[in-house]
């Protein structure tokens, strides 16, 4: 169900969108309006103060987050942040896209006072309110930003961020590459191509039919990282594969996909503003972005071997059965053990990172 004024915020949203349709000549590319449906001011998902982390329907909420799972997501993510800290210099934990807060707080429980500083980024001010409510016992080493510092002297970490930037849609018709958009029929949204000079990377085969994706928000959002992280390391939590797996022959359909009330369906033009669109993430073009911009990549695997490499199992001991239950949710193969993978930067500093000691999978990327 929706929540209370939901229909009428995506009205108006709906309304917003079918002016940008008509003022960019009837047709908008797909990434325009994933933002538009995702962050528009006070209507869009992500902006319009309706919950959307939680393990259940009945809360009203969307989907789970590893961190909302169990706690000892975080607490174990903090294991490698410590190392990270203290191999790099710095005292500084920045947070892109907190959500509901719930990594922040767990991260400075047990991290305690290796960290002088947290920095949340978040675009979402009811989000935020929500995570200064959350984390009030932490102040003042707290902070929000809406906006990149100049310059970054800290250990970066994202869980989840890279998936709902908005990315390109490409349909191969067979012949040629179009840019696939969105246009207007009668009162509904609708997909419309048109001829463009994109193309996914590498030089794989398409079959005629075929939609993919391109991201290159979240390839430039690296390289502002990479410039402006002067000393620190970086841990992106995300699902997504490397590019040989993201673009097979087999994949015709793409990743994009949406969620609401915990259920998934594939079509972003219906119900907008009123559920999540994501997208998988290519690490190869991630890691490819970070390196060219000057980072290091410290290394890349599942999230499974990564929690297994920070001692998740450590933190199990004497756990009960439901916190053992929710955590083997992390690594299970069929959850989100083997789906999600972490990629790790590094810049001023070199060190071998805990989470990779075993089953790194760099030469993948």
């Amino acid at each position: 169900m929706s929540a209370p004024g939901a229909e009428s915020l995506s009205a108006r949203l709906c309304q917003r969108l079918r002016t940008a349709i008509a003022e960019n000549g009837g047709w908008l590319p797909f990434d325009r309006t994933m933002a538009m449906a995702l962050y528009e001011p006070g209507l869009g998902y992500y902006t319009r103060g309706t919950p959307v982390f939680g393990s259940m329907p009945s809360s009203g909420s969307d989907f789970v987050t590893a961190p909302e799972m169990s706690p000892l997501f975080g607490h174990t993510l903090a294991r490698q942040v410590a190392q990270a800290l203290q191999a790099t210099g710095t005292h500084e934990v920045l947070e892109f896209g907190a959500g509901s807060g719930a990594l922040a707080e767990q991260l400075l429980e047990a991290l305690g006072d290796a960290v002088q500083r947290y920095t949340i980024v978040d675009v979402s001010g009811t989000l935020r309110e929500r995570q200064a409510e959350r984390l009030a016992r932490f102040a003042p080493r707290v902070q929000w930003s809406n906006a990149w510092p100049n310059e970054i002297e800290a250990v970066v970490v994202g869980n989840e961020v890279l998936d709902a930037m908005p990315v390109q849609l490409l349909h191969f018709d067979g012949h040629q590459w179009l840019e696939r958009g969105v246009a207007i029929e009668g009162e509904a949204f609708t997909w419309a191509d048109r001829a463009t000079t994109l193309r996914p990377p590498g030089e794989g085969v398409f079959v005629p039919g075929t939609v993919t994706e391109i991201h290159p928000q979240a390839e430039a959002f690296v390289r502002s990282l990479a410039e402006r992280l002067q000393r620190g390391a970086a841990f992106f939590i995300d699902y997504g594969f490397p590019e040989a797996e993201y673009y097979h022959p087999q994949r015709t359909g793409g990743t994009l996909m949406c969620h609401r009330a915990h259920q998934a369906d594939a079509n972003p033009l219906v119900q907008v503003g009123e559920k999540d669109i994501t997208a998988h993430v290519n690490f190869s073009a991630i890691a490819l972005a970070g390196q060219d911009a000057g980072l290091q990549v410290l290394g890349y695997t599942s999230q499974a071997r990564f929690l297994l490499n920070c001692g998740l199992l450590d933190l199990l001991q004497g756990a009960d059965v439901r916190s053992t239950a929710m955590a083997q949710k992390l690594i299970t193969e069929h959850e989100m053990g083997e789906l999600f993978k972490v990629l790790g930067f590094v810049k001023g500093a070199d060190f071998g990172a805990l989470g990779f000691a075993a089953g790194d999978r760099s030469h993948t990327l």
